[in-house]
């Protein structure tokens, strides 16, 4: 009796949490039957369906939830009755893109980045050691005249492109490391950092100029920051695009897209192989002192010379390549990201591999968002995690007391067979004598 009341216990905790999940927002049906918005999509569909004006940014919060900066309380209520949380701020995104149009207006100071911080409903302005008091004073300036919302701060270290890396590439002007295997149809090449080289730079697989790899075929820097290194023998790997994790390992990748806010991703590097961290903010423009960067993912990622070019991805989606951010792998710091989807655009090629949203459907990209740690998400090949690590928090706790609980009910049956069994055996033996 007190198995069978656990599993009818466990039962109405699953049945509990399930009703306490956030429901999918009306209207949000494909192909004849509904789907639960992935929290990125819905915080995403609610700014572009209030507008700039009503809206500052969306992120995730650290329950997995998304957040929504709103202007009004009736902002607000629509957030909330999508299914989403909303936070009441200031500034609006127009005023917060008007802030950095003036930034970016203004003379250019090497070492200097600036993102738009939506939890915070701030321009934030990070400035290097490399910044002089006269420029720290002149922009300081320049963001109270803005206004009260662009805050300035110093960052420890310099902001530098990481040359020196995936797999390391060689060429006469340093080291960087491969990003992803792409293709246009025809030929097949490596998407890495466009300030690795110009066109023409020729790379290797050591620094001894041996076993050519390839040739650069297109650049980009600065503005933005990719570039193509095609194939000597235009094979790729192994059919699909794959990122070393170490010890051998290597995770297959099946998808591109954009990263969100709060979004756990992972960075292979040559130089300090896989990292992990969060996704800080979007659109950041960053002053190297070979020039201006913008449209970059910025992360808490950390990063060191040589790791240039490195792919970013999550959960076996390519999110960037590595750009270039201040710090090291000991102290930790920001490093910044070429946004995959705007280099393949650019380049007119995709990821060799990866399927895209039609194919696969919505959610490819979209690791569970709460997830913590610094496990890599695939391993071997593509491998994907077992399906339980999937299941919802919230249906932990009832799935192991109807288990528990399962297993007291069949151990119970056992025991009282075994003991009936030896009664059995008792009675007749007396008998039979």
């Amino acid at each position: 009796m007190a198995a069978t009341g656990g599993i009818l216990c466990g039962g109405l905790m699953i049945t509990t949490a399930t009703a306490g999940e956030p429901s999918a927002p009306a209207g949000r049906e494909a192909g004849g039957g509904s789907a639960t918005a992935r929290p990125d999509e819905l915080g995403a569909s609610l700014v572009a369906r209030l507008g700039a004006a009503r809206t500052a940014g969306t992120w995730i919060g650290s329950d997995g939830l998304p957040v929504v900066a709103v202007t009004d309380a009736q902002a607000a209520a629509e957030v909330g009755r999508a299914g989403a949380r909303a936070k009441v701020v200031r500034h609006s995104m127009r005023q917060l893109r008007s802030a950095t149009d003036a930034l970016r207006s203004a003379p250019r100071v090497p070492g200097t980045a600036w993102v738009m911080d939506y939890a915070s409903n701030k321009v934030v302005v990070h400035a290097d050691s490399t910044v002089s008091s006269d420029d720290w004073s002149r922009m300081s300036g320049l963001a109270e005249e803005i206004g009260g919302f662009v805050e300035m701060q110093r960052t420890k270290g310099s902001f530098t492109t990481r040359v020196s890396g995936g797999a390391p590439v060689f060429a006469g002007n340093g080291r960087c490391s491969a990003g992803f295997d792409v293709t246009d149809g025809r030929r097949n090449f490596i998407l890495t950092a466009g300030h690795c080289g110009p066109v023409g730079t020729t790379w290797f697989q050591d620094p001894q100029a041996a076993g050519r790899v390839g040739t650069t075929t297109a650049s980009n820097f600065p503005g933005s920051d990719f570039s193509l290194v095609e194939y000597e023998d235009g094979a790729a790997s192994r059919g699909g695009s794959v990122v070393g994790i170490g010890g051998g390992r290597e995770i297959r990748i099946t998808g591109a897209a954009d990263p969100f806010v709060g979004q756990q991703v992972f960075r292979s590097g040559s130089t300090t192989g896989v990292h992990a961290g969060r996704v800080t903010a979007l659109n950041a423009t960053v002053n190297f002192p070979e020039g201006t960067v913008t449209g970059l993912i910025e992360t808490t990622v950390c990063a060191e010379p040589g790791d240039s070019g490195g792919p970013l991805f999550a959960r076996g989606v390519a999110l960037g390549v590595t750009s270039g951010g201040n710090g090291d792998c000991t102290t930790g710091g920001l490093t910044y990201f070429q946004p995959v989807t705007t280099a393949t655009a650019a380049l007119g090629v995709r990821v060799i591999g990866a399927t895209t949203a039609a194919e696969d459907g919505p959610g490819v990209a979209v690791p569970p968002p709460g997830a913590g740690g610094t496990t890599v998400p695939e391993a071997a090949g593509g491998v994907r995690l077992p399906a339980w690590i999937g299941v919802p928090r919230g249906y932990v706790p009832g799935l192991l007391v109807a288990a528990v609980s399962l297993v007291g009910l069949v151990a119970t049956r056992w025991i009282r067979s075994a003991h009936d069994r030896r009664s059995y055996r008792r009675q007749y033996s007396q008998v039979w004598g």
